[in-house]
């Protein structure tokens, strides 16, 4: 089965097709670099997606975040929950861990609020 595929790793936005059979991906082609095809392998296989959200601090306030690390794209929702549970506490700095281990990466702030 060939599946077509839209390249997010760089501007350039390369179509590709990916041709999977049976849970492996036999070849990529479009692509312009490496990390293309890799990108193309890993949609095909296993996708995963940085999130990025915001969370309300205890004193009200917006904080921006976002996993450290690429989780599975089926777990965004469940991720989504979990940060719209928390409430830190001020004062946050960019890089403060918000949420331990949220399947596998941590949930950190990307501004400053204090």
């Amino acid at each position: 089965m060939d599946r077509k595929l839209t390249c997010i790793v760089c501007p350039l936005g390369c179509s590709m097709v990916a041709e999977v059979e049976n849970g492996k991906v036999l070849s990529v082609s479009g692509n312009t670099c490496p990390r293309g095809k890799a990108y193309a392998e890993s949609e095909c296989i296993n996708p995963q997606r940085v999130v990025t959200s915001t969370v309300r601090c205890q004193d009200g306030s917006m904080l921006s975040v976002k996993t450290d690390r690429a989780i599975p794209k089926e777990k965004m929702a469940e991720c989504m929950e979990i940060i719209a549970s928390a409430r830190p506490q001020l004062p946050i700095f960019v890089g403060d861990v918000i949420i331990k281990d949220v399947f596998g990466s941590d949930i950190i702030a990307t501004q400053n609020r204090s």
